[in-house]
């Protein structure tokens, strides 16, 4: 099959929709973030999936800012990319998180649970440097005001539904009121913008196979009709 732009914006839309539901379904099974989880069998599930889940992020973003960037202007360029740039960061954590973790958590479980108590907000022992100071930015500046002005910029353009793109809007901005809940419930606040992005996803998905649909008939070649006159 011939690959075409309205093909690989399919494709983003595809993975938009794949990230977004493995997001929101893994937030109520996701193994607790303390040492002792580290070497289960679930985190060793879940963790290589929320890898992937972060690549498929990246790649769904592009594929929605691109499909309408002249309409979001410069607003959804500043939040593409920094939305963009939290999953970016957060892949950079989760990576860590499923293949050195574990690895290291006989020899040095002090190491381990101060890396962890970057995202359960009980702070370890050891210092980890910046590494806390970049896991706060990803989340302020790059999932809440990124979210929000993408989400803000897809609204006014319109181009995909507005439903979605204001519900990540509002349930990005909203995220930092989950430190008020407890840790175990905190992650459920996340469930919706894995909804937002995945109904964007499937939005793009069905608008660009409209578009490949009636772009497929005038493809062919009348010599090779044997009915053309």
């Amino acid at each position: 099959m011939k690959i075409t732009t309205a093909t690989l914006l399919r494709s983003t839309g595809i993975a938009a929709m794949v990230a977004g539901l493995t997001f929101a379904a893994i937030q109520p099974i996701h193994p607790p973030d303390f040492l002792s989880s580290v070497t289960t069998i679930g985190w060793a599930i879940i963790m290589p999936v929320k890898t992937v889940m972060c690549l498929l992020f990246l790649v769904g973003l592009t594929g929605i800012y691109a499909q309408q960037a002249e309409e979001v202007g410069w607003l959804g360029l500043i939040g593409y990319l920094l939305f963009s740039l939290s999953w970016a960061i957060n892949l950079a954590f989760i990576f860590a998180e499923a293949y050195i973790l574990p690895v290291v958590a006989t020899a040095a479980p002090q190491f381990v649970d101060s890396f962890l108590g970057i995202v359960n907000g009980i702070p370890g022992e050891m210092n980890v440097g910046a590494l806390a100071a970049i896991y706060g930015f990803s989340g302020f500046a790059g999932y809440m005001i990124g979210g929000l002005l993408f989400g803000i910029a897809l609204y006014r353009a319109g181009s995909l539904p507005r439903g979605a793109s204001a519900l990540l809007a509002i349930t990005a901005t909203l995220t930092p009121l989950a430190a008020l809940l407890p840790h175990e419930t905190q992650r459920l606040v996340g469930m919706p913008v894995g909804v937002a992005v995945a109904w964007l996803g499937y939005a793009l998905w069905a608008e660009r196979r409209g578009v490949v649909s009636d772009y497929m008939p005038s493809m062919g070649n009348p010599h090779l009709d044997p009915l053309a006159e």
